[in-house]
């Protein structure tokens, strides 16, 4: 029996070559080096094998002196499979040295101590910025190195090749992508950052031949070729040390070519080279160089790209392993080509890493399976508002304080017609307080779970207070109260979702408004001054997450005739006052088109003249506090008929 210790198990790369290693070889046994943090996960992948039984974990740390393990507590090894490390262009400098290198001398001790052969996973990465050709025989050319990760890949590799008493192979695999046969794909890496820039260019005429610069070579392979090639390669006259083999594609080709095997999957345009490489070196040279530097990270930054990555953009190793694919001709093992597999890769990530794909409308309506959260949805604005949302397919959770409310309003809603014969939504309720922190946390605990995600929230939920400033004096509380529901229950509704939004790389917040924080008018101190506040903290976080698709929009509304100012005798018979599906409209037209502001026309004359003609618009509000008078409400003749907060 043949007994392999193996690193980087849970990874893309390793999981399949466990796989491979159970499959082609029955008499062998794996131990694999296992992080504390990772069992559980490793667990799941090993349980879908069919010979999960000759598989075991240790838990150990290539950052741990020693891996953290003792070994004479380990089996008698055979084979040592290194093929953890970091990845990460983004990554510092200390994490790489600290995992890809010294590890890998770690790895190499105890190969050493169970006289093992170390099977080093390395990387084209090896070859830096070498110009030419670079060949199973290359390693030190006196080339420099673009990146952290290049130069610590050539580190490790070269501590492995240099380790006296040491019997080693070494594997350099080109730039990895998924499988070739089902696009399969971990993460965005490498060329997937680009991926969502190609994307446009679909939008082009497919029969447009389209200029692009000329980066140089590059070179990709799929995964299952990897696993089946170090699996492969590894049983080649086993016991014999100090190999190297390319798992690279041993056809040239260019950034261009790269592009022009997955452009199919998008419809894109082919691409032909217009712009020597003579002319895009300097170019990417100065852009990555000085102050021009700094904007050329930001901009990159925003869009989702390692700026390090750009740092490798245009290359001139032309990486051949005409050698190692002779060998692997003999075991019957062939490389796919990328002109048939492209497409597949362009394919599976588009529908599960795009970060862009939760934020894509539904052909048939922007708001068809939208998951929309809207407190104070079980009356006046909130129910309107979630009403039209349902009838334009999205499910709709309302939250309220009033579970009978809640359950007439859920009713109401599921029994609502459609629009335009789009499928019908469909509406949840929540039975919440918003002021209290942890039924908002349970409430977003238990939306998640039960709907995965939140498309959009709607933070509806208001109270009011209209009373002049002189007669609440003494009313600290309302002040207090007002606050509560309006801003700080607000604020805490967006925290608790926002990780899951950024995370998503999807999510829009609307904040309800109001009119009064463009006018100043009297007597709506305590409301002017929680929905102001409101707003500026939307403003603030919009400016944080914009690079997250983390959007805002303050919806101002005027008087809508509701409960809210039902206890207030001069609205009943005011001109003016809008209906609640007017309000309710507006709302929506900030859920599906996301502007910044949605304002009223009296609202922004108002906001003109308070940064225009103040004195005279402060006069004029002045007048209007004067002839309205104060409320019998307000002035404690009459006991208003709802107490807490209040659905606006």
């Amino acid at each position: 029996m043949t007994t392999y210790f193996i690193t980087g198990g849970t990874g893309f790369i390793g999981r399949r070559v466990i796989e491979r290693l159970l499959t082609v070889e029955p008499d062998t046994r794996i131990v694999a080096l296992v992080r504390s943090s990772s069992r559980p996960r490793f667990a799941e992948v090993i349980s879908e094998l069919p010979a999960a039984g000759r598989v075991e974990s240790v838990v150990g740390d290539l950052t741990a002196p020693g891996l953290g393990l003792d070994p004479a507590d380990l089996p008698e090894i055979d084979h040592i499979l290194h093929m953890a490390g970091l990845r990460d262009m983004a990554a510092d400098a200390d994490s790489l040295q600290s995992v890809n290198v010294d590890g890998t001398a770690r790895i190499a001790d105890l190969a050493i101590a169970k006289d093992a052969v170390l099977h080093h996973v390395s990387s084209i990465a090896v070859a830096g910025d070498h110009r030419g050709t670079f060949t199973e025989d290359d390693f030190d050319k006196g080339q420099g190195f673009p990146s952290p990760y290049h130069r610590t890949k050539f580190e490790a590799e070269k501590i492995v090749r240099e380790r006296e008493g040491l019997r080693w192979r070494v594997y350099r695999p080109s730039v990895v992508v998924g499988d070739s046969r089902t696009g399969e794909m971990d993460k965005v890496d490498g060329p997937y950052h680009f991926f969502g820039h190609l994307r446009m260019l679909g939008h082009l005429p497919s029969i447009l031949p389209l200029p692009m610069p000329d980066l140089g070579f590059t070179n990709i392979v799929p995964v299952d070729f990897v696993a089946s090639a170090v699996v492969a390669l590894g049983s080649v006259d086993p016991d014999r040390s100090g190999i190297v083999y390319h798992l690279a594609d041993p056809k040239r080709r260019t950034a261009t070519g790269m592009y022009n095997a997955i452009a199919p999957g998008f419809g894109g345009p082919h691409g032909y080279e217009a712009i020597p490489q003579s002319l895009v070196e300097p170019v990417l040279k100065i852009a990555g160089t000085g102050p021009l530097r700094v904007g050329r990270d930001l901009v990159a930054t925003q869009q989702g790209i390692p700026p390090a990555l750009l740092d490798t953009l245009s290359s001139s190793v032309d990486f051949r392993s005409d050698a190692t694919m002779a060998v692997l001709h003999e075991h019957g093992i062939s490389l796919p080509d990328l002109d048939d597999y492209g497409p597949r890769l362009w394919t599976y990530w588009s529908n599960h890493l795009d970060t862009a794909r939760h934020r894509r409308d539904d052909p048939r309506g922007p708001l068809v399976g939208k998951k929309i959260l809207i407190t104070g949805g079980s009356v006046g604005i909130g129910k309107a508002t979630a009403r039209m949302c349902v009838a334009r397919g999205a499910d709709v959770f309302i939250v309220g304080r009033d579970s009978e409310a809640l359950d007439a309003a859920l009713a109401e809603l599921n029994a609502s017609a459609t629009k335009d014969g789009v499928p019908p939504g469909r509406a949840y309720a929540y039975q919440c307080d918003i002021t209290d922190e942890e039924s908002v946390q349970s409430l977003i605990k238990s939306v998640l779970t039960e709907h995965d995600h939140v498309d959009v929230l709607v933070n509806n939920a208001g109270r009011s207070i209209r009373r002049a400033s002189i007669n609440a004096t003494d009313r600290l509380h309302d002040y207090q109260r007002v606050m509560a529901v309006n801003y700080f229950g607000a604020v805490n509704l967006t925290l608790g979702l926002l990780p899951h939004m950024v995370e998503r790389q999807s999510g829009h917040i609307v904040n309800v408004s109001s009119i009064v924080v463009q006018s100043r008018g009297g007597r709506f101190g305590a409301y002017a001054a929680s929905k102001a506040a409101l707003e500026a903290f939307g403003d603030v976080t919009a400016t944080e997450t914009l690079s997250d698709h983390v959007t805002f929009t303050n919806v101002r509304l005027p008087l809508v005739r509701t409960r809210m100012i039902a206890p207030t005798e001069a609205y009943e018979n005011q001109a003016g006052v809008w209906g609640v599906d007017k309000a309710a409209a507006r709302v929506l037209h900030g859920i599906v088109d996301r502007p910044r502001r949605v304002n009223s026309a009296f609202g922004d004359l108002a906001e003109f003249g308070q940064r225009f003609a103040p004195r005279l618009t402060t006069r004029i509000l002045h007048q209007e506090f004067l002839s309205l008078g104060e409320s019998d409400a307000a002035l404690g003749r009459v006991k208003t008929t709802v107490d807490g907060p209040v659905d606006a």
